[in-house]
């Protein structure tokens, strides 16, 4: 079963903060079952400019080797998903990048691996698997 990863849910498992075993667990059951785990190419731009504006460059360039290796596939977003995603933004108020997460759950009828609690409001719409 395809599912997506928030960049909230990656930076736990990278900084090994709170919920770290659950993504970790995640990615290990992804491993041995060759599922796919889906993270947008905006929510990876996220995360690579949070552990930038953090850590520095050196601490990215480790991080994105770290990634390589991980069960992890990103998704472009193509003008197709930029539409659902203004409109679960302009209806939902979602942030633009947790809009365009939240599109492409909806249109791959899947769940989002999540902590951030802004997915509250989409809740209802799409499958959340909480860490935390």
């Amino acid at each position: 079963m395809i599912k997506i990863l928030d960049s909230h849910a990656l930076i736990i498992f990278l900084e090994k903060e709170s919920g770290y075993e659950k993504v970790e667990e995640i990615f290990l059951n992804a491993i041995e079952k060759d599922d796919v785990l889906l993270m947008t190419s905006v929510n990876y731009a996220e995360t690579c400019y949070l552990i930038l504006n953090t850590c520095g460059h050196v601490k990215l360039n480790e991080i994105e080797k770290t990634i390589q290796y991980l069960p992890l596939d990103i998704y472009s977003v193509d003008s197709h998903l930029s539409r659902k995603a203004a409109k679960i933004r302009f209806n939902k108020e979602l942030s633009f990048v947790n809009s365009i997460t939240g599109a492409l759950a909806k249109m791959k009828r899947t769940q989002i691996i999540t902590g951030d609690k802004e997915f509250n409001l989409i809740e209802g719409e799409v499958k959340i698997s909480w860490i935390g």
